[in-house]
């Protein structure tokens, strides 16, 4: 089973709990946990050079200067 499974897996144990509750001080321990969690979108977590080569490469893709994989390899292999 891959992570992915287990995640779905264990989302869906949780859901489970969370509706067979009544108890209001878990349901909102479970609300502020979300609050607290910021959404981090990765791209703001890159440091400027990283976004910048992404950015090339993207560029790079866009204007067709591309390789195929085994060439690539052929070139950067010891």
């Amino acid at each position: 089973m891959n992570d992915n499974m287990n995640i779905q897996a264990e989302k869906l144990k949780i859901m489970k709990m969370i509706l067979e509750t009544d108890n209001p001080k878990i349901l909102e321990s479970i609300t502020l946990l979300f609050k607290k969690e910021p959404a981090i979108d990765f791209w703001d977590t890159l440091q400027q050079d990283q976004k910048d080569d992404i950015m090339e490469g993207i560029n790079e893709i866009e204007n067709g200067d591309t390789m195929k994989y085994e060439e690539f390899m052929k070139k950067h292999r010891p």
